[in-house]
């Protein structure tokens, strides 16, 4: 796929590894819709992209098709919107709170879907490119879906939801030219970890066999535009973690 004038959509754009994509997206000619709850920052970001930003939750379904439609001609979409949640399963006090966990997985989980579906929906009206494209899903996963610390039960089933959507999803979907991956990040720099200490950051890059450091992301953001123009990604999973498996704690 080439990116110059395509429609792109970011959801979870306004910060983080979204705002690094759409920032990526937009220095590569795309035309870029931010889809964020977010709304001043989100708004902030698309005024100096010269993009669009619609606010949006992403398990809404209405909010998240009106984004959709502001892409326009939407050949590309990426979902970057997650939230994170530590509890153990089992606590001194009793067990864990469900709330929380039905939370990350609404959001973590069908969030990415209600994009996958309704981004891919407008795909399929699409004229297709000569290799018979019509258009791209990028999906965000972690590798707390493989190596889940302690702590980490909603957060790793959340993400493991969106790797295992990924293979059945391209599937689905291949019949209409449309492709579908997932990135996997490891420790990111990310609002995630922004009340970490400047300390515990660096002690947590270090554990990364290398690079020895946190992920930027803008390597989140190179990735994508690599899955988006490489037509034989398709169907899969792509770990961006430095080599790092994650130890029980």
């Amino acid at each position: 796929m080439q990116l110059e004038g395509i429609g792109a959509l970011v959801a979870g754009g306004a910060s983080g590894l979204g705002e690094a994509t759409a920032r990526e997206l937009a220095a590569r000619g795309a035309r870029v819709t931010i889809a964020d709850v977010g709304e001043e920052r989100g708004r902030a970001l698309a005024e100096e992209l010269s993009a669009a930003f619609v606010k949006a939750d992403v398990t809404d379904e209405a909010q998240v098709q009106a984004a959709v439609e502001t892409a326009g001609d939407l050949r590309l979409a990426v979902s970057c919107a997650g939230i994170g949640w530590a509890e153990r399963t089992v606590k001194k006090d009793g067990p864990a709170a469900l709330q929380p966990f039905e939370l990350l997985v609404r959001v973590n989980l069908i969030g990415t879907f209600n994009v996958l579906r309704l981004a891919a929906a407008a795909m399929a009206s699409n004229a297709p490119d000569d290799e018979g494209e019509r258009g791209v899903v990028v999906m965000t996963g972690s590798i707390a879906a493989y190596e889940g610390q302690i702590g980490q039960t909603a957060y790793a089933a959340s993400k493991g939801g969106v790797v295992g959507l990924t293979l059945p999803a391209a599937r689905d979907l291949a019949r209409l030219g449309i492709r579908v991956c997932t990135i996997a990040p490891g420790l990111f720099d990310t609002p995630l970890l922004a009340g970490v200490p400047e300390e515990s950051r660096r002690a947590l890059g270090e554990q990364i066999p290398f690079p020895a450091r946190l992920g930027r992301p803008d390597e989140y953001a190179r990735l994508t535009v690599h899955i988006a123009e490489n037509t034989m990604l398709n169907g899969e999973v792509l770990r961006l973690d430095g080599a790092l498996r994650m130890p029980p704690r």
